[in-house]
């Protein structure tokens, strides 16, 4: 007898999956893993379903068989995503040549050339969780490496102002409004000064230089300082997600996969900080 719901064997065949090698049983474990991160402990069967449904099954089918080596998956990952991969890592990167360098190594981590102790082949792909659509995902990923890059070249090179890290792409994955609720609780508790210097450089796109300056101080304080606070925010941010009830793993995981780059989060939560005080200042004028 399985020990798994009986709803699963319509999902397995909606998703695909058999197509790409995976059995019933193999895709009930990817739902349970799933499920496991996100939905409470001691949940109904009806609201697992729910959850369940509310995937993206034949993207996630799609992604773990590739992340198992399927080849007919692999073959129907590159025919669907390579192209697209390329033009969004181009725009991300507002360079082409920088793109095809950015998608390419994104390839590799997504094949897998690593291997787990087991002998495994480590490949990103079993990271996906279906909870977003899997193009946007790859955007997210995407946006991710590219500006981990700009971080390690900024401390790493002479600094340039004109430099900026492009916006990472938008997708239609689902936030949990839970992130949305730590982030902004996590803003509130900075001194005003803290959130000044990350609305001057999150919202108002101003340089470090330029901060620098209003300030008094020299650029690299200004840059030490953003990488402060932003280490700060993520970990207020994941405090936040425990206290509401996410695992240590689900809010790291949460961060990286909803949040893209923390930069959008802690800009959207300081525009509705600066809508609400013009709104005020209007009134009092």
């Amino acid at each position: 007898m399985s020990d798994y719901p009986s709803y699963f064997a319509g999902l397995y065949e909606e998703s695909g999956g058999r197509g790409f090698g995976l059995t019933l049983a193999s895709f009930a474990a990817i739902l349970l893993e799933v499920s496991g991160r996100y939905v409470r402990d001691g949940a109904g069967e009806r609201e697992l379903a729910a959850f369940h449904r509310s995937l993206r099954l034949p993207d996630l089918a799609l992604a773990r068989a590739c992340a198992d080596g399927n080849e007919a998956a692999w073959e129907c990952f590159l025919n669907r995503y390579r192209a697209k991969l390329y033009e969004s890592a181009a725009a991300i990167a507002r360079d082409e040549s920088v793109g095809r360098e950015l998608a390419d190594s994104l390839y590799t981590d997504l094949f897998g050339t690593r291997q787990a102790a087991g002998g495994q082949r480590i490949s990103k792909l079993a990271s996906y969780t279906g909870r977003g659509s899997l193009e946007g995902w790859l955007r997210t990923v995407l946006a991710q490496e590219y500006v981990n890059r700009y971080r390690s070249q900024r401390r790493t090179a002479p600094f340039d102002e004109n430099v900026q890290p492009a916006a990472p792409a938008s997708d239609d994955a689902a936030v949990d409004p839970r992130l949305e609720q730590a982030a902004g609780e996590a803003l509130a508790e900075l001194p005003a000064g803290e959130r000044l210097i990350l609305a001057a450089y999150y919202l108002d796109g101003r340089t470090l230089a330029e901060i620098a300056r209003t300030h008094g101080v020299h650029e690299s304080t200004i840059s030490r300082r953003l990488d402060r606070l932003t280490a700060a925010l993520r970990k207020r941010i994941v405090r936040g997600l425990r206290q509401r009830g996410m695992s240590a793993q689900a809010a790291e995981e949460a961060l990286e996969a909803d949040v893209r780059d923390l930069a959008l989060d802690v800009r959207a939560s300081l525009l509705q900080e600066s809508a609400a005080r013009t709104f005020h200042e209007r009134r009092q004028g």
